[in-house]
């Protein structure tokens, strides 16, 4: 039975899982069994390496069995560079090298959170999954990845041999291309707003975004503005350039959406449709008919607007591609811990 060990690491909190590969076929599921898992304060530890060892000590404990890990990967929440990272809101540098050597795990590696979610797709369960469109499952074709979140990630999976390699992409930053006259003016808005040339697609879908979106409906007077979230924005537009903000706007403008707020409502079906629209683009370049995965927490706070149709209709609106692109299998990410999930496969697959 080969232990793998994987890690989620974030400037706040860092999750360590030790695993075993449960079952794997020629198929893109990999199913893993848990058997020991804790989360950690990221700043309590001066390294990576103690905590790892705390974390294998209490481990071996619990299984009254010495808990090795043959193959280990790290997810982290910044830049990757030849398997080296220094984390930005930690004063770690994490070099594979040195944790294979100091922790005496023969396999280590380091990959970015978000090609830690491409991996994790292979882990998912279908209860993990909320399905916008079933399609037609093609199961050696290639599998994308889109996440709306403090930016917009995209990637990509490809089928080599009987495993998938995950690939980054910047697509995040390719141009937004506006497709009704709306979406037009709110182009308008940000180039005029922001002082810049050009406005990339995540510059719009993005929790961002949203806000951005709001404070175009909000100012062009699309709908009357709440004097609660009125309140709640414009003391969040007032901390500009504080590193610690008391509001979380997209927060509210969510929560303001559910209620029945009109112009929070209006913020959001525009994005939706934004995402879709962006979604649809990148099925067009991958045609990935082993399915377009939507990750990040603001799919899954929003994840009613979704299933409401303004999506997957943006998603399809793509003239005579429409049948191709109904072909796609589009699904939402449910599980919060992906990334976790998509260590312990990226440690698998070393095996």
């Amino acid at each position: 039975m080969t232990l793998l060990l994987a890690g989620d690491i974030g400037g706040t909190k860092t999750i360590l899982r030790l695993a075993t590969v449960q079952s794997a076929s020629t198929g893109a599921t990999l199913r893993l069994q848990t058997l020991h898992e804790k989360r950690y304060i990221s700043a309590e530890f001066v390294d990576l390496v103690p905590m790892v060892r705390e974390f294998l000590a209490e481990t071996t404990t619990k299984l009254g069995t010495l808990a090795m890990p043959a193959n280990a990967c790290f997810a982290i929440a910044g830049p990757v560079i030849n398997n080296t990272s220094i984390l930005t809101n930690l004063s770690w540098t994490l070099e594979a090298d040195r944790l294979r050597a100091e922790l005496d795990i023969p396999n280590v590696s380091l990959i970015n959170d978000f090609e830690a979610i491409g991996y994790g797709v292979l882990g998912l369960e279908d209860d993990d999954l909320e399905t916008l469109q079933t399609g037609a499952l093609q199961p050696q074709a290639p599998i994308a990845i889109i996440g709306a979140g403090t930016g917009l990630g995209q990637g990509f999976l490809i089928r080599q041999g009987v495993q998938y390699v995950v690939y980054p992409s910047e697509g995040g930053h390719a141009d937004f291309a506006p497709h009704s006259e709306l979406e037009f003016q709110l182009t308008k808005y940000l180039l005029d707003k922001l002082g810049i040339s050009r406005i990339s697609a995540e510059r719009v879908v993005s929790g961002q975004g949203i806000v951005s979106i709001y404070q175009f409906l909000r100012d062009r007077q699309a709908a009357k503005e709440s004097p609660d979230v009125a309140q709640k924005i414009r003391q969040w537009e007032g901390e500009a350039g504080k590193t610690e903000k008391s509001v979380d706007p997209g927060a509210v403008i969510g929560i303001a959406a559910a209620a029945g707020d009109r112009l929070s409502e209006q913020a959001l079906q525009l994005f939706a449709a934004a995402y879709g629209a962006e979604a649809g683009n990148l099925a067009l370049k991958l045609l990935p008919f082993g399915g377009l995965y939507i990750a990040g927490g603001v799919a899954v706070k929003n994840l009613s607007l979704l299933q409401s149709g303004c999506f997957l209709h943006a998603f399809l609106e793509k003239g005579r591609m429409k049948p191709l692109l109904e072909r796609v299998p589009v699904h939402v990410i449910l599980n919060p811990q992906v990334g976790l999930i998509g260590a312990a496969v990226c440690a698998a697959q070393q095996a």
